[in-house]
């Protein structure tokens, strides 16, 4: 079942002297369940790609249905709320809140939609556990190794069962153990509960633990390929 579907999606920046085609007729589908990369070199667009099917930003023209709603006719408002309850994000930066504790960081998107505090703690604690950093709840992110932060990162984008999660570069910031980690674990939860995960990446290591990869240049897709 397809749960996220873009129908010639073009992007073009005006803000600059010159135009900036970001993308140039982009048509795909990903359905439930898989563990997908789309690729490509520096300024082919693949994170205003994944902007447009998380809903953080409007195509030109073309249309994106996310579990067969059409996103790009929502306002802003009903886009910030349905983004809320079916989209998880994880980011490059990690983008943790400082001054909350990582099961405050995890718990923000269930407090946003109005769960209980027993249901936030029992799940927020249950996703750490996943993660494998349970003893680190009630530290700040400070005082957190990067590969911790974005575990943190990775759980807070889980905790509210969302659709689908989206990662932009997710291991760039990253050395190479705890990228083997990270990506362990997601693989694990992509297998385990059917998560579906949809990274932009240039990283070989989560190229090559993607069941599909989707190559961008200038803006198109020239390949489309199943692991």
């Amino acid at each position: 079942m397809s749960i996220i579907r873009a129908t010639d999606i073009y992007k073009t920046y005006t803000e600059t002297t010159v135009p900036v085609h970001a993308l140039n007729g982009v048509t795909m589908e990903i359905s439930e369940g898989e563990f997908t990369a789309i690729v490509g070199p520096s300024g082919c667009g693949k994170t205003t790609l994944l902007n447009i099917l998380g809903g953080l930003d409007h195509p030109t023209s073309g249309e994106v249905e996310i579990a067969n709603t059409d996103i790009t006719s929502m306002s802003d408002n009903a886009l910030i709320d349905f983004r809320l309850k079916n989209i998880g994000f994880v980011f490059q930066a990690y983008n943790l809140i400082p001054v909350l504790t990582a099961i405050e960081n995890v718990e923000f998107i269930l407090l946003l939609q109005k769960a209980e505090k027993k249901l936030r703690e029992q799940r927020s604690m249950e996703l750490l556990s996943q993660m494998g950093i349970a003893d680190k709840a009630h530290q700040r992110p400070s005082e957190l190794s990067g590969g911790q932060q974005q575990r943190v990162a990775v759980a807070r984008a889980l905790a509210s069962n969302p659709k689908f999660i989206l990662a932009d570069e997710p291991t760039a910031n990253l050395d190479s153990s705890s990228t083997s980690n990270l990506l362990d674990i997601m693989a694990k939860m992509n297998h385990e509960t059917h998560t579906t995960f949809v990274f932009s990446t240039h990283d070989q290591r989560v190229i090559r633990k993607a069941k599909r990869v989707i190559t961008l240049e200038d803006g198109r897709i020239v390949s489309d390929q199943m692991a």
